[in-house]
């Protein structure tokens, strides 16, 4: 189950990051095509989303592989599956139904790392 882990913090890291990263280095505008939800905050909250991103993409990986402070693993899929749940309820909140698919399984990838590292396979 440990490996299953692994996995799904891996690409959590991969969905999560080069997200992040976009999110904060392009303005509110250039994003509107490709992420309307942003046309909803200002750009202070745009960019701290992106922000939480990398660093929730970094957490579920990093610590682990470091073997420092493996706390950070669950704390940071924690923090991944809350950004989730934001997410669904914006574009529940849009009625862009066909874009809750994705959110919905990065937040069951997250939960399952979450429960399983601060439960029975911690690192």
């Amino acid at each position: 189950m440990s490996a299953l882990l692994w996995v799904l913090q891996i690409v959590l890291a991969l969905a999560f990051l080069p997200i992040g990263v976009l999110t904060i280095r392009r303005s509110r505008m250039q994003l509107v095509g490709v992420a309307p939800w942003v046309e909803d905050f200002p750009e202070a909250v745009v960019t701290a989303v992106g922000a939480l991103e990398v660093l929730g993409a970094v957490g579920v990986v990093l610590p682990g592989v470091l073997g420092a402070a493996p706390v950070i693993v669950p704390v940071a899929a924690t923090g991944l599956a809350i950004l989730m749940i934001g997410a669904i309820v914006e574009h529940l909140t849009r009625h862009e139904l066909d874009r809750i698919s994705t959110p919905a399984a990065l937040l069951v990838a997250a939960t399952a790392v979450a429960i399983g590292r601060f439960g029975p396979w911690p690192l």
